[in-house]
C-alpha cells in the first residue's frame, strides 16, 4: 500500500503529509502530478483554491487519474477550515474511490468537530475572522456544502466513533452500503481521530479520507501502515553550501495569525523587513517603482542579510489577486534565488508563486518544525540541492512558527554559525 494526498494548495499539501516523513516514510509533494516519483506518499498540490468549483472538480479528478495506481489509497486533504473548492472536489473524487469519510478535525491546533459543525478554539467556525473574511454570508458546515455539491452525508456523532472496534466498523460499511456518498465524523482529540484511522485503514469497504493534517497524521502513526514498504535514513542537513548564506521569509498572507508571526520574527530574529506595496506589484516592471524595489532587495540579500518580503494592503485589495501578488512577490525575489540558504514561504500561493518561477518541481518533506510548518528540500535536475524550503498556511500556527522556522534554517545549515542579521 502507498498513499496519495490530494491538496488544492502547496502549503495544505506539505502540511498533510509531513506526518508520514516523520514516521519515516519517503514522501513527496509536486506541484506537477509527474507519475514518475519514488515515494510511499505523493502529496499533489492541485492549485485549485482560486478555481471555480466545477473548475476545481475537473482537475482533481485529472490528477487522480494521472496519479492513481494499484495499491495506492487517496487521502484528500481539505483546509481544516473548510476553505476553498473541497466539497467539489471531493464530490468529484467520490465515484472514482468510494465513500468520503469526512473528519477535517485537527485538535492540535484547536480546530474540532461536534454535531457536524466545526469549532475553532471554542467559537463556531462562521463566527472567526477566517471564515469572514472570505466567506462572509455562506454556511460554515459540512452537511451543507457536502449538499450543494450534490452529495449525500450522513453523520457520525462521538459515541458512536468511541465505540471503535468492530461496532464503528459495521457501521460506516452500512453506511456505504445504504448509498450515501460521505461520511460526516465527529472527532474533539487526537485519540478520535487515532480510532477512526485504526478501523477505517483495516476494512475492504471502498473509502477514501478527507480531512486536515490531524487525521493524516494518525493514519501515519500506525505500525505496518505500508506493507511491505521499508521506512527511510533521511539526510536533513543541508550541505556546506547553505552555510552563511541568506534565508528568504516570503509573506503572502494577510491573516492577523501572519502578523503577529512576523512582528515576533522582527522582534527576535532582527531580520531585514521590506512590504511591497500592492500597486508595485499589480503593474510589475510596468511601475515606476518596480525597479527601485529590485534594487532593495538585491542590496539586502546581496549582504547576504536575511529579509522578510511582504505583500502590502492598500484600500484596493482584493483577496482573489492572492495568486497574482504572489507572483509577483516571486519575480522581484527570482534573481537572488539561487544565492539563498533557505527559504520560508508563508500561504500556499506564495510558495508555488516562487517554487514555480525558478523552475522546482517538488520537495521531499525531511521534518516538522511545528504543526503545519514543513521542510523540504527540492527533488529533481537541476534544483539547487542545498536549500531548505519551509511551508506553512497563512492563518496557521503558532505566533512563534515564523521565528522558529528562521531559527531552525540557521542551525541546520550552520552548526553553531551565527545568522547574518539585518543591514
Amino acid at each position: 500500500m502507498s498513499m496519495l494526498i490530494i491538496a488544492d494548495d502547496l502549503s495544505g499539501a506539505a502540511d498533510c503529509a509531513i506526518g508520514f516523513a516523520s514516521a519515516g516514510y519517503r514522501t513527496v509533494v509536486t506541484l506537477d502530478a509527474v507519475d514518475s516519483l519514488d515515494a510511499d506518499v505523493i502529496a499533489a498540490d492541485t492549485d485549485t483554491r482560486r478555481l471555480t468549483p466545477a473548475a476545481a472538480g475537473v482537475r482533481t479528478a485529472q490528477v487522480w487519474s494521472t496519479l492513481h495506481a494499484p495499491g495506492r489509497r487517496l487521502y484528500k486533504k481539505i483546509d481544516s477550515t473548510l476553505r476553498g473548492n473541497w466539497a467539489a472536489e471531493v464530490a468529484a473524487l467520490q465515484p472514482l474511490a468510494g465513500l468520503a469519510i469526512v473528519a477535517p478535525a485537527f485538535p492540535a491546533t484547536g480546530r474540532t468537530l461536534r454535531g457536524g459543525h466545526v469549532i475553532v478554539h471554542g467559537k463556531p467556525l462562521d463566527t472567526t475572522d477566517t471564515w469572514k473574511l472570505e466567506h462572509a454570508g455562506r454556511p460554515a458546515e459540512p452537511r451543507i456544502m457536502l449538499a450543494e455539491a450534490g452529495l449525500s452525508s450522513a453523520h457520525l456523532d462521538l459515541d458512536a466513533l468511541r465505540q471503535g472496534g468492530d461496532a464503528l466498523a459495521r457501521r460506516i460499511a452500512a453506511t456505504a452500503a445504504s448509498g450515501t456518498q460521505a461520511l460526516i465524523v465527529d472527532a474533539e482529540t487526537g485519540d478520535d481521530l487515532l480510532t477512526l484511522a485504526q478501523v477505517t485503514t483495516r476494512m475492504d469497504t471502498p473509502l477514501f479520507w478527507v480531512g486536515s493534517g490531524g487525521l493524516a497524521r494518525e493514519m501515519a502513526s500506525l505500525p505496518g501502515l505500508f506493507d511491505g514498504h521499508a521506512r527511510h535514513e533521511r539526510t536533513t542537513h543541508a550541505t556546506h553550501d547553505a552555510h552563511d548564506a541568506p534565508v528568504l521569509i516570503l509573506v503572502g498572507s494577510l491573516s492577523a495569525v501572519s502578523e503577529r508571526q512576523c512582528a515576533m520574527l522582527r522582534e527576535r530574529g532582527h531580520v531585514h523587513e521590506l512590504i511591497v506595496p500592492p500597486a508595485v506589484l499589480r503593474q510589475q516592471e510596468r511601475h515606476a517603482d518596480w525597479p527601485a524595489w529590485q534594487a532593495r532587495i538585491a542590496a539586502t540579500l546581496g549582504e547576504r542579510a536575511d529579509l522578510l518580503l511582504r505583500i502590502g494592503r492598500d484600500d484596493a485589495f482584493d483577496a482573489a489577486e492572492g495568486a497574482l501578488l504572489s507572483s509577483a512577490l516571486a519575480a522581484l525575489a527570482k534573481p537572488h534565488f539561487a544565492a539563498l540558504g533557505g527559504l520560508v514561504a508563508t500561504g500556499g500561493e506564495t510558495a508555488r508563486a516562487m517554487l514555480g518561477t525558478v523552475g522546482i518541481g517538488g520537495l521531499e518533506l525531511l521534518a516538522e518544525i511545528e504543526a503545519g510548518v514543513a521542510v523540504g528540500r527540492p527533488v529533481g535536475a537541476n534544483v539547487p540541492q542545498h536549500l531548505r524550503v519551509v511551508t506553512k498556511a497563512g492563518a496557521f500556527g503558532t505566533d512563534h512558527a515564523l521565528y522558529a522556522a528562521w531559527n531552525y534554517l540557521h542551525e541546520e545549515a550552520g552548526a553553531g554559525a551565527v545568522p547574518h542579521h539585518s543591514i
